[in-house]
């Protein structure tokens, strides 16, 4: 690797920089905050010359993501970015984009859904569209945007499946951090051209794209058996299943080159010996690791799991990770109304009818950009494995 390239950025300059040096080909833009800066900072770049890119002005979101599905089809690396109304406008766009398996990335920098108005974090706007068919990927600081979005590409272009890049809104967005930017020529050599499974363009072989399906398979035109529209989602689960072997293997390719790693599935910290276990998603797990260590310090082998990788669900990592857990605290910036965070409930299902029966609670945390302590997340491990809560969800330094 060439010498060490460290540059000030915010969290939305980061995912910019990513994309263009993975040499995105069609940009499509619509501005919403947080994440405006992403499409602004791009746009800087292809009237300067430094990416040549085709950079489309929309309407709305919901035309931004169709853009990108059809830029994909047609054969082009495809980025965007949204958040929060933005992401929940283009939702039909959403499924669209999973069910023609396009290897679109897009960036959600979180923030909290309208009404009422809030332009703060939370991840309701990504949790609420976790089951589209889209990979979640959820970044705790600025060089894991930056290097996440790089292996977005590698990773939605070998499965041919769409990926979301999550950062907290504000919280990272717009936060100055140290980042370590790869030379342009390193990540050509781990990203190999995008090449589409249809070429569209060919006017001699002229293809329908998504036409109507139904729910038993039927020959083609050409006599070839196609699948029905439940095998397609059959496919697109497997694919998803597929990626939890693809997504660590691509970190480990880009820990070789780079030597550096953003954990693959999960992040953990201290959990060799842990007998309690804080997790959580996102920017949050930094504050974790910090109550963690106030924890150790007070005699209470505490350590923290970071879930990284939130669709396809590491449910196997998960339960290796928790398998000497006494108790486990949950802390996510989300809620599954009338039930829990769904980051618990998936947690306690990965869990079921094994021999590992933690105590789980989950706590729900940073709602509307509501801020969040380490020592807020200390004293709630503490009410936990003291036996001062027993009822999911436990709403973190809340005041009505």
């Amino acid at each position: 690797m060439s010498k060490k390239n460290i540059q000030i950025l915010s969290g939305t300059e980061a995912a910019a920089l990513a994309a263009k040096l993975c040499k995105v080909e069609v940009v499509a833009a619509y501005p919403i905050t947080p994440q405006s800066k992403i499409p602004e900072k791009l746009s800087k770049y292809v009237e300067k010359g430094e990416l040549k890119a085709e950079f489309v002005l929309v309407e709305s979101e919901h035309s931004a993501l169709g853009v990108c599905i059809s830029a994909s089809l047609a054969g082009a690396r495809a980025f965007t970015a949204t958040c929060a109304n933005g992401l929940l406008y283009m939702s039909e766009q959403v499924h669209w984009a999973a069910g023609s398996r396009v290897p679109v990335v897009m960036c959600v920098a979180n923030r909290g859904v309208g009404a009422p108005w809030t332009i703060l974090n939370d991840q309701q706007d990504t949790i609420s569209q976790r089951d589209a068919g889209w990979i979640q990927l959820y970044c705790r600081n600025n060089q894991e945007i930056l290097d996440t979005v790089i292996q977005a590409f590698i990773i939605a272009e070998e499965l041919f499946v769409p990926i979301m890049v999550c950062f907290d809104g504000f919280v990272l967005s717009h936060t100055n951090m140290p980042v370590e930017v790869p030379d342009s020529d390193d990540i050509a050599s781990i990203i190999p051209p995008y090449k589409p499974v249809l070429d569209i363009t060919d006017s001699k072989h002229i293809v329908n794209i998504n036409p109507v399906t139904f729910s038993t398979p039927r020959p083609s035109a050409n006599g070839e058996i196609q699948p029905s529209y439940m095998g397609l989602r059959k496919r697109l689960n497997e694919a998803l299943i597929l990626a939890l072997t693809t997504i660590p293997r691509v970190d480990a390719l880009f820990e070789k080159k780079f030597n550096r790693t953003t954990g693959g599935l999960l992040w953990e910290y201290m959990v060799e010996d842990a007998e309690v276990i804080l997790l959580s998603m996102g920017s949050l797990t930094s504050e974790a690791e910090v109550a963690a260590d106030a924890l150790r310090q007070n005699n209470i082998k505490a350590g923290v799991i970071g879930v990284r990788c939130y669709r396809p669900f590491p449910g196997e990592a998960i339960r290796k990770s928790l398998q000497h857990a006494d108790y486990v605290a949950v802390f996510e910036k989300d809620i599954s109304y009338g039930h829990e965070g769904a980051l618990c409930s998936d947690i306690k299902s990965a869990l079921y009818g094994t021999s590992s029966q933690p105590q789980i609670m989950g706590f729900i945390a940073g709602i509307g950009g509501k801020d969040v302590k380490a020592r807020e997340l200390q004293q709630a491990t503490m009410d936990l494995i003291d036996g001062r809560i027993t009822e999911s969800p436990v709403w973190i330094n809340l005041t009505v």
